[in-house]
Formats: structure tokens, C-alpha cells, sequence
């Protein structure tokens, strides 16, 4: 039988189809970088605590995912990130196996911010997997509640779509643990269920909450004659309305919770129209009920809070969620507004302790809190960086600049995009620029002192960031004039040609010339100024009577969105709310109406308008109709200045609604689109998208900027806070052409040459200090200079090509012999491949060499401008110490970098170099030496520490091999004066030691006795390698004494390792003593 031997090309593979070239996985090296912040977190709307395990708890983010802690929030994991949704209604753990978890997704609130879902998810194995249930059309879930006695058994209350009819909505059971669904209570188009509860006694008994209800860009109409309670006690089979003591007429929205002490004692909270409504307790199961007071859940409005929560500990006592949280002690007659001074308003998730009456936790829009003491003080979890943003800004700051952003209840926030210390972006490193609901930021792009920032229905300041002062600059109409209407979300544009110019809007637009102080309307009232009231919801006009919310509303018939193009002074565009894109080229003296657009439905909302940055005439318009029930992705290209419209979105995924678009500044078919799901890049001008997937979780970005001096792409989440996407440049240079090379090399932005500071006192990039694990640190980008390449193909060793083919014909079910002994044995003795980078200074020599990962694809590795370290080899380094001396910093000045690949040991120069330089961005408060001065003196630190450390090293191995002798020697017949030998280099080698390293006994007990070597060494490089000061008259006596001495100790040395240890060991040969490490192979007779 013939022997055969399958010989594959050693590690160059061929990608599989597709897994290169212009795809989302090609791009997915490129990652974003999360920067927080946590300092006032974000909205949570449901809590869950495991019963057994009570230091695990999962909790449910409005708009930011699932987050579950193991250590009652020391910690925190999201176990979400990848689903089909970002927006949580609701959580709930599986009373019979509390690894099983239930999500319901689509908030269920009815704010004009709220995202939207895909359905009902379920984990079997506490939140590390998820599967979709279905019930995918439901958009919004309330509550889901399973069978105690029967897991198969679940209850969803799914609330349906909040902007449109229809959708999948009501009450739904499942009986074969979510396979199939069944509708048990419905309503009309408009009606769903948003709460369900069952009778802890009898889970048969069930309650459960209707609520019809519609929101529009226009108005919220959050109740009508379908909304009620309602009780089955068949498990749902047959429903009887409650009724008896029960406001009659429409009702709002309806908050429920049966008592765990009494559960015939049931409580509802009621809205009526014009947020009226009251409290209502039934004490016989819902029979009867009796009202106990007028108080409803307020402040944004009732559509916004009335989860009510029955304490299992207190008969009678009932906490209810609003703005600030009310507790009544009898049963609803009267309520106690819990104070705020330390913990945030908007309260809408609560969970208890069954074994402690005192401990309660809250879920608010500023996040998580807990009290042990019944509420009276509260300790806030600062670490879940999931605070909805809605715009932001970056300015010009150096050495780094900040980000702002408008955020959700909670406030303007300012911070950096980086900082110098080793940490990283603590939440202190935050500010507030403006309180209340923040909107729109934008900072003067030539002062980044100056701020501009408002709060909801565009009450508009301009921060100093000096003074910390704010002047209130909002327009005012003039005498006679009536109020102007103002988005909640109002755009502010500081012009291109002037900082001192902003633009604002209300249903007109607004300029100053002077930054705010004065203002003047340059337009008349661009929207279509329709009456809201009179509007038809639900398919007609409803009485002024009715549910309507209004109050914490947007204004109807406003500007949303300015732009001017930076090429053509004065030409202005306009977007609003209702469906009107407005053109002004003289300034605003005049202006043109644009009423409809190709594709979508004429009351479009203009979520963005943008004019080129390259030609004048183009212009961008991003518009949104998802609150018509439209969630289709809509952007519009004009390239005569809004005469026709083009759509470039059609290749952008249903379902996202897309926000903002920012266009790069170098290259003009560059655009970055933020859509309800993720973000997404076109090289070629909105041909073809891809999303830029790297690190980001599934959430909506709802604001893009880039940062034109640093090409970073910013990103403001709605729910998981700041995103930045570090120098995003490299995009500008492919396409698919260039994407069909083996590999590619991308420019290198210039590196800051800086020394890290230590603010918490700890060495360690990343890390904490002392501070504990729940302190909230998000990263600074990789010190240095950031390298980015491609590979068509990976690398792949011989093992690796063989497995996969393998994988693939076993896969279609053919043979797959083993290759042979032959090719085993070759693959065994294979080196793994690498990409080897390689720094070089300006007179090419050789700085650096760096190894990247071998996928294909785009990759990223920092080079940290250090020399290597010089330190000598070890066996076993063991982990990082306490204090850990890198490679002397390498000089500011002009670098390249080269890229080869090594395969089997044999590595081959790519033909690829890009040069970058290394900038100094130091101020000290002393002058000091020069950087060439500074790396001069380290580098010669470095070099006798390589020699001191070095002969260190030698001679610890040099002692083993005397040791061994030794101990070899009493099993040979060799003469006793080749012991005499060993023994006395062994006396040479410790005095040795103890000149460079000093005496360890003495030590011990604190007389150091003669300065070692080391201890000469020591304060130079101690005194030197955190700061770029330079050397002082100090230091260089210290090294200079250390260089004499060792002079003296390396020529004993040299005598040992050189001279006599070879003696000794030709000796040991000659005499056939035993081999001892350090001897050649034995020889013969």
C-alpha cells in the first residue's frame, strides 16, 4: 500500500467568499470606543431580583438593553447586546427555574422619544443566549407573568404599536412555553394590554389592564372608552370588565397591584381626561371599588409613570412611581411625596427585600438606587453608562477635546475624549453645562469656552466654561407678537462663515450676529401652522375633554433642523415637523418651500438637514415618518439646491429610522448615517451601506459629529451613552479595488508624545486605583501611534488550512483521511504566521518591531513610543509587579512604519510604509531639558540597566550551574581540588551580587550598609521615567557612580563566565564527571 502525504501551502489561505472586501466584517476591526458617561446614568423600567440568589439581579433599560449583576451591582454585564431590539418594557425571572428570564421589548411608556421592539425574548440560561419568541409585531410590552405552577404557561401584556393602529396587541397566552401565542383579551386598532397580573393564591385569577391610547408628532391621546380593568378566574377564558365603583367614561392610562398580604385587596390608579383621575382600592378581589383620593401620577404625565407597587411587608402601604415618588400608608388615602435631594425624579421600577421591610430600589431616569433604611437615604449605582442622549457637539480643546451632549433628563454634560491620566474617562471628569432636559449643544469651534446650551422648548444659554455662568439667550417675540412655538428639541446652528453668527428656530428662524445677546426672525413661520386639537387621532376629531397630554410635549409646527451651506454664505436651509423643508440663498430674506419629498408620506419630520461641505448646490436631507407607524430609513440627496430630491437610503435595512448624517470632510462621497440600530458608512455617496459594527452594542444613534482635526467619528446614543470612533481616516482609502490588494498599509495620524498621569495613584492602564470594581472608568484610545492595516486573506498554519478543509467535506459527508506522519510532523515543528510592524526613526533605524493579528480583514495595533524593554530574558516572568519599568520613550520627531508578514519563520517584506510624526504636546511648569535631551539620558539609564540586569542574570545562572557541580561532583572520582575551583567562583559570583545588588540579609534588617549598583541606578531611572524634565545634577551622579562601578564588577565578571567556568567545566569532561548544565554534549572515550 502506497503511503500518501497531503502537503498544504504553508499559512497562506485564501479567505472564504465574501469574508473580505466591502463588508460589514471586513470593517469590524475599526472599533468603537464607549467613553461613558455614568454620572447620572439612565432610565430604567424594569427590575428583577432572583429569589435565591439575591445578589443577582437583572435590570431592564428603557432604551439601553439588559444589564444583570452577580454582586448587587459592584459589577455589571450587558446580556443583550446583539438582539433584534435595544428598547426593554419589561423583565421577568421564571418562578420554577430562575436561570429561565423573559424580556418583553418596546418600552412601554408613551414619550416622543420612545423606541420600539421586536417581541418577546427568553433565556434559558440566565441572559448568556436569548431566543425571539415572537409576537414580533407588538412594539411595546408591558408585563409578562408566568405560571408559578407551570412554566409553559406565560402571560404577556403587550401594549402594541404606540404611533399607528393595528400591530399585535392585547393580552396573550402561551401554554407550550412561547411556541404559540394566544389572544385572551383584546381591544380596537388602538387598545392593548399593558399590565397582567395574577392572584398569588390562584393563578387561574387573573387581572389584567386595557389601554387604548395614539401618539402623533402632533399630540398624545393616551386613553379612550376601550380602557379598563378587567378579571378572569379561568385562567383566562372568560373575562368580566370591573366595573362597580369604577369612574364611568373614558379612561387613561392604568396602573395595578394586588397585595401580597391580602390579595383580595386590589389598587388601581386611574387617569382621566385632563390629568385628572385618583386612587381606587378594592377589598373584595375587584368586585366592588371605593375611590380613597384625587392623586395621579403627574409631572411629564400620567402616559409616563403609574406602575403602582404593594409592599410585602406593610398592609396598606403602596408606592407609586411619578416624577416623585408618592407613598401612601392606608391603603391610598392619603400620599407622601418621598424627598429628592440625593436621588433622581421620574421614578418607573421598584423591587424589594423579602427579608428586609427597610430595603427598597428604585429605577428612575437617572438610573438604579437602593436604600436600606426605608428610603431615607439611597445609595446611586455609578457605574451603568446608559444615558439617552439626544444631540451632541465636540470642540477644538488641546491637547484633547471634549464632547457635549443634550441628554434625557439629564442635563448638558460636558467631557474629554481622552485624558492624560493612566485611568482613563472617570465619571468626574464630567461637568454640567446645563440642567433639566438637555437638547442640542454647540461650542464655538474657535473658543472652546464658549457653550451653547438648552433646555427642552428652546429656553437657550450660552455656558462660560471659565465662570461655569450661563446667559439665558432664548428669542423673544417682539411687542404685540404672540409666543413663538419651540421644538423640544430646537436647532442651533453657529454659522461656518462667523462664530459670532447662530442660528436658532422656533416655527421661524432666528439670527444674532453678536452670540445671542441680540436676535433677529429672518423668516416668517415655516411650518404649515395647523391646530393640533383638531387634528384627527384614532380615525377622528376627539373633544377637548378627552385624554389628551400635552404638556410635556413638543410644540406642533416647528423647525427641526438648520443647516448653511460653508460655501455660499447666507444659503440657508430649514426642516420642521409637519413636512416642509424650506430654502433661503440671500440669507433669509426669502425663502423657497420644498412640500414634498419622493418615497415617503407628506407630513415627513426632518430629523437633519445638511449642506455639502464640497459643493455648493448639494445638499442632505435625513426625515423620519416613524411616527405615522413608517419606520422605514429615509435620506434625500439635492443636487440643485433642493430643485429635485434623490433617495440614498434604499440600501440601508428596514426598521431603521435614521437620524443624523454627518459627511467627511476630505473626501465628499464619505457619509456616516446614525439609524435607530447602529451606524453605517457609504464610500460612494449612499450607493452602497455598511454598518461599522466593531464594539458597538445594538442601540439608536441619534447624533453624529466628526472631529475634523483629529478624523474622529462621535456618537451620541440614545441609552448606552458616548461613542467615539478613534480616526476613522482609513475609510477614505479604500474601495473595492483597493480592497482586492493582499494588503494595505493606511496613513498614521501623528502621535502625542505626553508621559500618562497617575491621578489615583496606580501604575496600571485601565485600572482603578484603590477605588473598588464598581468604580466607573471608560477607556482612553491605545497610548501612541495607532497602526491600521488590512489583509485580504489570513494566515493560516498548515493545522489550520487542513481542519477546515476537513470540516468542509465532512461536512458534505465525504472521507477526510489523516494526511500522512510525514505532513503531521511538519505541521507539528510549524511556527504560527504574524504580521510584523516596524517603527523607524528618521535616520532608519530600526525602533520597534511589533506583531498584529493574521485574520483578514482590518486591524488596529498602538505602538506605545517606547523602545523595548531591555530587560533579560526569564523562563517564568510571572505577572505584572507593582511597579513595572517599560522601554525608555522614544524621541518627538519623524517615524515611518513598515509592515511584512512572517510564515514558518520566514518573513517577507509587504512593500508598505506610511510616515507619521511624534509630536510633543508637554507644558511644564519648569523649562528643563529638550526631549532629545530627556531620551538621551534614558536611553543610557536603559543600557547599563541591560548590562546590570544582565550580568544579574548571568550570574543567578552561573550559581546553579556551580551548585549542580557541586552536588554532581560527590557522584564521581574527580580530584577534590575541582570542588576547591567551583567553590571559590561560587565566593567570586555572591561578592559579585552583592556589588550589584547589595547584601539581602542586611537588608532585612534595615542596614542597607554600601550603596549597591542597583541602588545607584535606581534614583536616575526612578527620577526620570515619569516625567519628561529631564535629568538633574543629581541623576547624572547617580548613574555616573553606578557606570564606574560596574565597569569594575563586569571585568571580574568577564573573567568568571569567560575564563574560569570554561576551565572548570573542560576540567569536569576530562575527568567524565556527570553532565551539569552549561557543559556541551558528553563525549566519548
Amino acid at each position: 500500500m502506497a503511503l500518501c502525504i497531503t502537503v498544504f501551502a504553508p499559512a497562506l489561505q485564501a479567505a472564504e467568499k465574501g469574508a473580505t472586501g466591502l463588508n460589514e466584517e471586513t470593517f469590524s476591526g475599526l472599533n468603537w470606543r464607549g467613553i461613558g458617561p455614568a454620572l447620572m446614568s439612565g432610565r430604567i423600567s424594569d427590575i428583577a431580583i432572583d429569589p435565591e440568589r439575591q445578589s443577582t439581579w437583572y435590570v431592564s433599560v428603557g432604551s439601553g438593553g439588559v444589564w444583570k449583576t452577580e454582586n448587587r451591582g459592584t459589577t455589571w454585564t450587558s446580556i443583550f447586546d446583539g438582539q433584534g431590539s435595544y428598547s426593554i418594557g419589561c423583565i421577568t425571572i421564571d418562578p420554577n427555574d430562575h436561570n429561565v428570564i423573559w424580556v418583553g421589548t418596546g418600552e412601554n411608556v408613551s414619550g416622543r422619544h420612545v423606541g420600539y421592539g421586536d417581541g418577546v425574548y427568553r433565556s434559558v440560561d440566565g441572559g448568556a443566549t436569548w431566543t425571539n419568541m415572537g409576537l414580533k409585531e407588538s412594539e411595546h410590552i408591558g408585563m409578562i407573568r408566568v405560571d408559578p405552577r407551570d412554566s409553559t404557561v406565560v402571560y404577556v401584556a403587550a401594549q402594541g404599536p404606540l404611533w399607528s393602529g393595528g400591530g399585535e396587541r392585547g393580552l396573550y397566552k402561551t401554554t407550550d412555553g412561547g411556541k404559540t401565542w394566544n389572544l385572551i383579551l383584546s381591544g380596537g386598532d388602538y387598545t392593548g394590554a399593558n399590565e397582567v397580573h395574577l392572584d398569588p393564591r390562584n393563578p387561574d385569577v387573573i387581572y389584567a389592564v386595557r389601554h387604548q391610547r395614539l401618539r402623533t408628532v402632533a399630540a398624545l391621546m393616551n386613553g379612550g372608552p376601550e380602557s379598563g380593568i378587567f378579571k378572569s378566574t379561568d385562567g383566562g377564558q372568560n373575562w368580566t370588565e370591573l366595573t362597580n365603583g369604577l369612574p364611568q367614561g373614558d379612561m387613561g392610562k392604568i396602573g395595578l397591584a394586588i397585595s401580597p398580604l391580602d390579595p383580595d385587596r386590589v389598587y388601581a390608579t386611574i387617569e382621566l381626561g385632563a390629568r385628572k383621575g385618583g386612587f381606587w382600592r378594592s377589598t373584595d378581589a375587584g368586585g366592588s371599588w371605593e375611590k380613597r383620593s384625587d392623586y395621579l401620577s403627574s409631572a411629564t404625565g400620567p402616559h409616563y409613570y403609574q406602575e403602582i407597587f404593594a409592599s410585602p411587608h406593610v398592609l396598606g402601604r403602596v408606592y407609586q412611581m411619578d416624577s416623585q415618588l408618592h407613598i401612601t400608608h392606608d391603603g391610598g388615602e392619603n400620599f407622601i411625596p418621598q424627598p429628592n435631594d440625593a436621588k433622581h425624579v421620574d421614578h418607573h421600577a421598584m423591587a424589594f427585600d423579602p427579608n428586609d421591610p427597610d430595603y427598597v430600589m428604585y429605577g428612575t431616569d437617572g438610573g438604579l438606587y437602593e436604600s436600606y433604611d426605608g428610603g431615607r437615604n439611597f445609595r446611586f449605582a455609578a457605574n451603568l453608562p446608559v444615558t439617552q442622549f439626544y444631540k451632541i457637539a465636540v470642540d477644538y480643546d488641546e491637547p484633547f477635546y471634549n464632547v457635549y451632549g443634550g441628554t434625557q433628563d439629564n442635563s448638558t454634560q460636558g467631557g474629554p475624549s481622552r485624558t492624560m491620566n493612566v485611568n482613563g474617562i472617570r465619571n468626574s471628569d464630567w461637568f454640567i453645562t446645563l440642567f433639566a432636559d438637555g437638547h442640542q449643544p454647540a461650542v464655538d469651534p474657535t473658543n472652546p469656552d464658549i457653550v451653547y446650551s438648552e433646555w427642552q422648548q428652546g429656553n437657550l444659554v450660552r455656558y462660560d466654561r471659565k465662570t461655569g455662568e450661563q446667559v439665558f439667550i432664548k428669542p423673544q417675540p417682539a411687542a404685540n407678537e404672540e409666543s413663538d412655538r419651540f421644538n423640544w428639541d430646537s436647532p442651533i446652528l453657529i454659522s461656518p462663515h462667523d462664530p459670532k453668527r447662530l442660528y436658532f428656530a422656533s416655527q421661524r428662524v432666528w439670527r444674532s450676529d453678536d452670540r445671542g445677546d441680540s436676535w433677529t426672525a429672518v423668516s416668517g413661520d415655516l411650518s404649515h401652522g395647523r391646530d393640533r386639537l383638531k387634528l384627527p387621532m384614532m380615525g377622528r376629531v376627539w373633544s377637548i375633554d378627552a385624554s389628551w397630554d400635552l404638556m410635556a410635549m413638543s410644540e406642533y409646527g416647528t423647525i427641526t433642523s438648520l443647516s448653511e451651506s460653508p460655501l455660499a454664505e447666507g444659503l440657508l436651509y430649514a426642516g420642521t415637523d409637519d413636512g416642509r423643508i424650506h430654502v433661503s440663498e440671500n440669507g433669509g430674506e426669502s425663502w423657497r418651500a420644498i412640500e414634498r419629498l419622493p418615497d415617503v408620506a407628506d407630513d415627513y419630520f426632518v430629523n437633519d438637514i445638511k449642506a455639502d461641505l464640497h459643493d455648493a448646490d448639494t445638499v442632505y436631507a435625513v426625515v423620519d415618518d416613524h411616527k405615522s407607524g413608517d419606520f422605514s430609513p429615509y435620506i434625500f440627496r439635492s443636487s440643485n439646491r433642493g430643485g429635485t430630491w434623490v433617495n440614498i437610503s434604499q440600501d440601508l435595512p428596514d426598521r431603521h429610522i435614521v437620524w443624523r448624517l454627518v459627511q467627511d470632510h476630505v473626501n465628499p462621497g464619505l457619509l456616516f448615517a446614525g439609524t435607530e440600530f447602529g451606524v453605517f458608512f457609504t464610500l460612494n455617496g449612499g450607493k452602497k451601506w455598511l454598518k461599522l459594527s466593531g464594539g458597538a452594542p445594538t442601540i439608536s444613534f441619534r447624533d453624529l459629529a466628526i472631529q475634523q482635526r483629529e478624523n474622529d467619528l462621535v456618537a451620541g446614543s440614545f441609552g448606552r451613552s458616548i461613542w467615539i470612533l478613534d480616526d476613522y481616516s482609513p475609510l477614505r482609502h479604500v474601495d473595492e479595488q483597493a480592497l482586492q490588494q493582499a494588503s494595505l498599509l493606511f496613513p498614521v495620524r501623528d502621535a502625542k508624545w505626553y508621559i500618562p498621569q497617575m491621578p489615583l495613584g496606580d501604575w496600571k492602564e485601565g485600572n482603578k486605583g484603590s477605588q473598588g470594581d464598581a468604580f466607573f472608568v471608560a477607556p482612553n484610545p491605545p497610548f501612541g501611534a495607532v497602526f491600521t492595516y488590512y489583509l485580504k486573506d489570513g494566515l493560516k498554519t498548515t493545522q489550520e488550512q487542513r481542519q477546515e478543509m476537513e470540516k468542509k467535506a465532512a461536512e458534505k459527508g465525504e472521507d477526510t483521511p489523516y494526511p500522512g506522519w510525514g505532513a503531521l510532523r511538519q505541521e507539528e515543528l510549524e511556527e504560527g504566521p504574524a504580521i510584523v510592524l516596524t517603527v523607524r526613526n528618521a535616520d532608519g533605524e530600526v525602533i520597534r518591531q511589533i506583531e498584529g493579528p493574521v485574520t483578514a480583514g482590518l486591524h488596529r495595533v498602538a505602538w506605545d513610543l517606547r523602545y523595548p524593554r531591555s530587560s533579560p530574558w526569564s523562563p517564568d516572568s510571572g505577572g505584572p509587579g507593582y511597579m513595572n519599568f517599560p522601554g525608555p520613550l522614544a524621541a518627538p520627531g519623524s517615524y515611518t512604519v513598515s509592515i511584512a508578514r512572517r510564515v514558518n519563520g520566514a518573513v517577507t517584506d509587504l512593500g508598505q510604509s506610511q510616515a507619521f510624526q511624534v509630536n510633543s504636546i508637554v507644558e511644564r511648569g519648569l523649562p528643563g531639558a529638550t526631549p532629545e535631551e530627556v531620551v538621551a539620558f534614558n536611553l543610557r539609564i536603559d543600557e547599563l540597566n541591560r548590562q546590570v540586569r544582565g550580568a544579574g542574570a548571568a550570574v543567578k545562572s552561573a550559581l546553579t550551574e556551580v551548585e549542580a557541580i557541586k552536588s554532581t561532583l560527590l557522584r564521581s572520582s574527580a580530584p577534590a581540588t575541582l570542588r576547591d575551583e567551583a567553590r571559590r567562583i561560587e565566593l567570586e559570583l555572591k561578592a559579585l551580587t552583592e556589588l550589584m545588588n547589595g547584601n539581602e540579609r542586611r537588608d532585612l534588617y534595615g542596614d542597607t550598609g554600601p550603596v549597591s549598583i542597583g541602588n545607584r541606578i535606581q534614583p536616575a531611572r526612578m527620577g526620570t521615567f515619569r516625567s519628561t524634565y529631564g535629568p538633574t545634577t543629581m541623576h547624572r551622579q547617580s548613574l555616573e557612580i553606578a557606570e564606574t562601578a560596574f565597569d569594575q564588577v563586569k571585568a571580574r565578571l568577564g573573567r568568571v563566565i569567560d575564563s574560569d567556568l570554561p576551565a572548570l567545566r573542560a576540567q569536569l569532561d576530562a575527568n567524565k564527571v556527570p553532565w551539569t548544565p552549561g557543559r556541551g554534549v558528553p563525549g566519548g572515550d
